[in-house]
């Protein structure tokens, strides 16, 4: 991996070098503040500071979040945001809930590049809130020197033989979803009995041992430094994690059999933006086929651009970590809105880490 990651940069090098002459700049008279919140390591940083460069009347003030409901939790105590990167459901919670500004894609014209099957999805179906940022599946990563057995199911993270070995992904929808979907039942069950199940079924795995910790970002460095067997990992940090070991036999990943979750993490804009047209050059920079490609080969997510899929290339295009087939993709949904049963899930996730 790492050997068409270097191929990749050098070609997008001279795409980028394209892209700055083409791109005007801005007024210089004055700094516009632009408040970006986004996922942890979720953007290249020289496309961030290339912003800035390309828009000398722009300030990014760049920030962090670890989770969508720690993103909302946020906005709830009173931080305000121009421009924010929610996840699919929390695009469909924020509408509803009058969070966000319906875009102008007048205003986007570099939407045109994105692949029509990412577009008008149930969550944003008209695409009058959100612009799709990235995409791809929750599965499971994996030391192939501490797993021998086949990693096609999600039942091996229950497995008695992985004991403080196995790492959980720090989130409620994520982890509930693993849960839901081994179970047989959907990552948006609404039936409160099947929910308790997952809850019981989550408690045991901890009160057995067999979680080694729950964890977000850090996922990567402990996978990385072989301190775990099995890991739930989204795909972009997959890829990451497979790209730092010089793409050795040693890590692999796979979406279990009975399912998963398809995730699309999006750019909206806050109503409480103060700096609109700063709000709409930024998305429309990062829609750009150069920078949209350049970013991808940076963070290890899918790209809903089929402009910046064609320049990343047949590497790209042929790994079934980016690119899984249509039967993966047939197993597996779309997070939705839970609405009143936010409080359940919220309930459950926190008896289970208490065990």
């Amino acid at each position: 991996m790492k050997l068409w990651t270097r191929i990749l940069s050098v070609s997008l090098a001279l795409l980028f070098c394209f892209a700055l002459t083409a791109c005007g700049g801005g007024d210089s008279s004055g700094k516009t503040t632009l408040r970006v919140y986004n996922w942890g390591d979720y953007i290249d940083p020289d496309v961030l500071s290339e912003f800035e460069e390309q828009n000398p009347d722009i300030r990014v003030v760049y920030d962090t979040f670890d989770s969508n409901e720690g993103m909302l939790a946020k906005l709830d105590g009173g931080a305000r945001y121009d421009v924010l990167f929610p996840s699919e459901y929390m695009v469909e919670k924020m509408i509803q809930e009058d969070w966000l500004m319906e875009l102008d894609l007048s205003k986007i014209p570099n939407v045109e590049y994105i692949d029509q099957r990412f577009l008008n999805l149930a969550f944003d179906p008209e695409n009058k809130y959100s612009v799709p940022y990235t995409w791809g599946t929750l599965g499971i990563l994996y030391n192939t020197t501490m797993v021998t057995e086949p990693v096609d199911s999600w039942g091996i993270l229950f497995s008695e033989e992985y004991a403080g070995k196995i790492i959980m992904y720090d989130s409620v929808r994520d982890s509930m979803a693993v849960a839901l979907k081994y179970l047989g039942y959907s990552v948006n069950e609404h039936d409160e009995a099947r929910l308790k199940e997952a809850g019981d079924l989550l408690a045991k795995q901890k009160q057995n041992g067999l979680v080694k910790a729950y964890m977000t970002d850090t996922v990567k460095e402990a996978m990385i430094g072989g301190n775990a067997a099995l890991a739930v990992v989204y795909s972009g940090d997959a890829v990451l994690c497979m790209d730092e070991t010089d793409g050795n036999a040693d890590l692999a990943y796979a979406v279990p059999k009975e399912g998963s979750n398809l995730f699309f993490d999006n750019i909206v804009i806050s109503k409480d933006c103060e700096s609109l047209d700063a709000a709409y050059r930024f998305i429309n920079y990062l829609c750009d086929p150069a920078v949209a490609a350049r970013n991808i080969a940076y963070i290890g997510y899918s790209t809903p651009s089929s402009a910046a899929a064609q320049i990343m290339g047949e590497a790209y295009l042929n790994d079934p970590v980016f690119m899984p087939d249509e039967e993966t993709l047939a197993r597996c949904e779309v997070f939705l809105d839970l609405g009143s049963l936010t409080g359940v899930y919220n309930r459950i996730w926190e008896s289970v880490k208490l065990q």
